[in-house]
């Protein structure tokens, strides 16, 4: 899912001033001389230039003989094969002569009179120029202004307009209004909570990419680059949206509209920005059906392609996107590339190239995926670190929690996406839990199932906060496997569940920390200090919501409620909400940034569980790992450019 947020950068606002503000008292009474001589600079910069044109060019016909004489003593002149004498296709070689003299002549002459008109011609202007009153100068001044502004517009248009596609059918994408009057005041508050974190930032951040709510000032990370790129706009409006948050997601749709540019000089994560903005502008374009947030999704689509330029066709972890220079970060294994973020592209690509009706999206996921299919992989299982240049897996640590977790998420997805048709994404998640089931996962000495790591070669007896998503996937891809293991993988979901509210329920916050441990007879509790650290994550949340869908058992609604006051109460403070440094800690400090997954993920989730099934129903539905809803495209008809019938 989303990896931590790291180093903080800052943001500049540049004040402006309209043109003719009051602010500039004199600028009525100096307007005549200006504008004069402004004009007779222009002219007599004109007027030299059309002498030192006439006088100072060069004599041509010095460089045309020196010419003429190279071509005639080293270049022979080849004339084409003829009809009748030299149709064999025979080589003549002749000199040029005194014909093409006297042709150079008459061409320096003809240009010497072109100059004396030009020359003319501009006196001419500048004459009437200087007869005219200052009302029409200024009026051609403003004509002029107007013509440039409009040529700058033409250009910045961006792509140009998208091929009609047939919209998928959206259903389900309001209301959710439960019965039982406890769950719409559960609903309500969660709302209530929504509405706090996003005026927050609207108040104190606006246009950053995420909140400090103590400091109550804009907040960004590196995985942003150094712009203001509104990330927690992009990432909120959906849930907005879903939420009948209508106003809200009106002023995040103007701001995106007039201020949301990437031709900046900012190198961003691919994944982080595949995700969350494109994710989140293909997610508001199929709620909202405005064709603006299409187009951005394409702009940036566009700047992130570069980064697959490598030896492998493995993307960069990062990439300018003005440049489109890509690197790794420096951490990973050697230079390799993340599994988790290579691997977390096919659904917005796949959309990308529906939508678009370029192929490059969906071939470039589709290299990824061929490419592995080839590989050895250690045990069945996927290493987290592939290098980009060699195309070998780096050093051997496997985890279904950061690094590792969506690629084993967007396989399960691709396929349901897809309307179940790519059975190849399907067969390849199948393995893939098979594998991870037999290595990965066990039950501790007190009867908790819980995901390990492997590493080098051993399982570490750990499990991260993000890998309780794998609840919720197990659940969601229950249906489908192989073998009649329906059954099986509800129940391992289940379990998984169980084990992910243990590790909230054993603090004193009742908030999970980052990471606990399943050894020296502790259980599902975090051992280091920087382990014990809650940053508003989703993924708990997220399973309750699944195991919710797919069994309305209530113990997920009630562990969801407790997740909900705990953060309401620790988390939130009069600037928005923050995270908590010590979930274990009875006075915790706070990290003072309020994430913008917590908007686009924790509260939309929430949001759901205590909503109705036929908001967002599953069927029709796909949630990208950022929770952005993205609709099932029902191809079996179709055939996207650049793939196989049949096949997404």
């Amino acid at each position: 899912m989303t990896t931590p947020a790291l180093l903080p950068l800052s943001g500049r606002r540049i004040p402006t001033l309209s043109p003719g503000a009051s602010s500039f008292p004199h600028h009525r009474a100096t307007l005549r001389l200006s504008e004069k001589f402004i004009l007779l600079l222009i002219l007599s910069a004109f007027i030299t230039l059309c002498f030192g044109a006439f006088f100072f060019l060069p004599d041509n016909s010095k460089h045309k003989r020196f010419d003429l004489g190279l071509e005639d003593v080293l270049i022979p002149h080849i004339d084409a094969p003829k009809e009748g004498k030299h149709a064999s296709g025979q080589v003549v070689i002749h000199g040029q002569g005194a014909h093409d003299e006297h042709r150079h002549r008459e061409e320096e002459e003809s240009l010497r009179d072109k100059i004396r008109a030009d020359h003319e011609r501009a006196l001419q202007e500048a004459k009437e120029k200087l007869r005219k009153s200052r009302e029409e100068l200024q009026a051609e001044i403003q004509t002029e202004k107007s013509k440039v502004i409009e040529d700058l517009k033409k250009k910045d248009v961006g792509p140009k307009p998208l091929p009609p596609v047939p919209m998928p059918k959206v259903v389900g994408v309001s209301d959710g209004e439960p019965a039982d009057p406890d769950v719409k005041e559960k609903r309500d508050k969660i709302r209530e909570m929504m509405k706090h974190a996003w005026d927050s930032y609207r108040q104190y951040g606006w246009g950053h990419n995420e909140l400090k709510p103590l400091a109550k000032k804009g907040h960004s990370t590196n995985i942003f680059g150094n712009s203001q790129l509104g990330a927690s706009i992009v990432d909120a409006l959906d849930t907005l949206y879903i939420m009948g948050l209508h106003e809200e997601f009106k002023d995040g749709q103007e701001w995106i509209d007039q201020n949301l540019d990437f031709s900046v000089n900012a190198e961003v994560s691919v994944f982080e920005v595949n995700i969350r903005f494109i994710g989140g502008l293909l997610a508001a374009y199929y709620l909202s059906g405005q064709e603006m947030f299409k187009q951005k999704a394409v702009q940036l689509a566009e700047k992130l392609l570069p980064a697959f330029n490598t030896p492998t066709g493995i993307p960069w972890a990062m990439v300018n996107l003005k440049s489109g220079v890509g690197r790794n970060w420096g951490w990973a294994s050697a230079g390799s590339s993340i599994l988790a973020e290579f691997g977390t592209l096919h659904m917005e690509f796949v959309h990308l190239t529906y939508l678009t009706g370029n192929p490059a999206y969906y071939q470039k996921v589709m290299h990824i995926r061929k490419l592995l299919a080839k590989m050895d992989r250690p045990n069945g299982l996927y290493p987290n670190y592939l290098n980009p240049r060699t195309g070998r897996w780096g050093q051997h640590h496997t985890s279904v929690g950061g690094l590792g977790d969506s690629f084993y998420e967007y396989l399960l997805k691709a396929w349901l996406m897809s309307d179940k048709t790519d059975t190849e994404a399907r067969k390849t998640y199948d393995d893939a839990m098979e594998a991870i089931e037999r290595h990965l996962i066990r039950k501790s000495n007190g009867g908790l199932t819980f995901i390990g790591e492997w590493k080098n070669g051993h399982l570490e007896r750990k499990m991260g906060h993000l890998a309780c998503f794998a609840g919720g996937m197990f659940a969601l891809g229950a249906d489908g496997s192989p073998d009649d293991k329906a059954g099986h993988y509800l129940q391992l979901g289940a379990e998984i569940a169980h084990t992910c509210h243990e590790s909230y329920d054993r603090t004193v916050l009742k908030l999970g920390p980052e990471a606990f441990k399943f050894d020296s007879g502790l259980e599902a509790v975090a051992v280091r200090q920087n382990e014990k650290y809650y940053i508003l994550r989703p993924e708990v949340i997220e399973t309750y919501w699944y195991m919710w869908r797919f069994t309305h058992d209530p113990k997920y609604r009630q562990w969801g409620w407790e997740a909900a006051q705990a953060i309401d109460k620790y988390c939130r403070v009069s600037g928005g909400f923050s995270g908590v440094k010590d979930v274990y800690s009875s006075n915790p400090t706070y990290d003072d940034v309020q994430q913008s997954f917590f908007l686009a993920e924790t509260l939309k989730y929430l949001y759901l569980l205590f909503s109705s099934d036929d908001l967002m129903p599953l069927e029709s539905w796909v949630f990208n790992t950022e929770a952005h809803p993205l609709p099932v495209l029902h191809l079996a008809n179709i055939t996207l450019p650049g793939s196989e019938p049949a096949q997404l």
